[in-house]
């Protein structure tokens, strides 16, 4: 059977490994950035560079999207020049990136009036994994739309988990970012206010470990307070973003998270510190130097 050809916009870490990835296992791609460097490696590799995503899309028959926001997911989708504008009948569009669920299902009911599929399909793992094909994928939508790009997906992740409805995934990876970056920021307060009142980070680090507190978040942490290592590998500025999405969903949602509200402020106070570029575990500079 013949190979779809694909259309890749979003050539960042995740998304540049993701293409060679594909590129070794012989897919055709068609691509597009703002960074042309990047783009210029993978058509080193052999792939197209689309003018606009409209191009990209009326020459493919899955677009893949690997973006930052939804804001920006919208404008490549609404654009005039844009993957609504070119996208083909039973064409399918796969959004990796992590954005806001209700945003997701409006994109997916747009492409469905032009008879296109859509499945929101967030990550796990890191760009290592991206490009050996062992990503974690957490799809959503349409059985089988998803069913129709699962093989390629297989190529792409590990593990490839269906979740639902569309929307699902995004609002799975967003629960499960609300849990791990709420989790950090607490953990790396907790080192900076025992070094405040005298206690040794390494001894609240063991004593902490050996109870049920202890996980691989707390390592990260532990690893920037007290060795001065920072080594997990999402940003203050991505985890504020992620926060301020789950916080939009819960709203949507009716309800509230008092949690996520706290999490969320001090990681946008140590964004406005000036430490958005660090990984997350670094919040602990801003609770160290934190005053009433």
């Amino acid at each position: 059977m013949t190979k779809p050809v694909i259309g890749f916009i979003g050539l960042g870490l995740m998304g540049g490994n993701m293409v060679e990835n594909l590129q070794k296992r012989g897919y055709q791609l068609n691509v597009m950035d703002l960074n042309k460097e990047a783009v210029a490696t993978c058509v080193a590799r052999g792939a197209k560079e689309a003018s606009s995503a409209k191009e990209l899309a009326e020459a493919s028959d899955i677009v893949m999207l690997c973006l930052t926001t939804s804001a920006v997911v919208e404008k490549l989708i609404y654009a005039d020049d844009g993957i609504l504008a070119g996208i083909k009948e039973g064409a399918v569009l796969v959004d990796f990136g992590t954005s806001i669920p209700a945003s997701t299902r409006k994109i997916g009911e747009d492409l469905a009036a032009k008879g296109a599929g859509m499945i929101d399909a967030p990550l796990g793992r890191t760009p290592a994994h991206a490009k050996d094909g062992l990503l974690n994928i957490m799809a959503a939508g349409d059985i089988d739309t998803f069913n129709k790009v699962k093989p390629v997906l297989d190529e792409q992740g590990e593990n490839v988990f269906h979740l639902g409805a569309l929307g699902a995934g995004h609002t799975t990876k967003l629960v499960n970012n609300f849990m791990g970056m709420t989790t950090v920021v607490a953990m790396s307060q907790a080192f900076a206010v025992a070094d405040r009142a005298g206690v040794n980070r390494q001894q609240l680090f063991d004593i902490m470990s050996a109870g049920p507190s202890n996980s691989p978040f707390m390592q990260f942490c532990k690893n920037y307070a007290v060795d001065g290592v920072s080594d997990l590998g999402f940003s203050i500025a991505n985890a504020n973003k992620d926060l301020g999405y789950f916080l939009e969903m819960v709203k949507d949602l009716g309800t509230e998270s008092k949690i996520a509200e706290g999490s969320s402020a001090n990681l946008a106070a140590a964004l406005d510190a000036g430490l958005g570029n660090g990984n997350v575990p670094e919040i602990f500079d801003y609770f160290l130097k934190l005053e009433k």
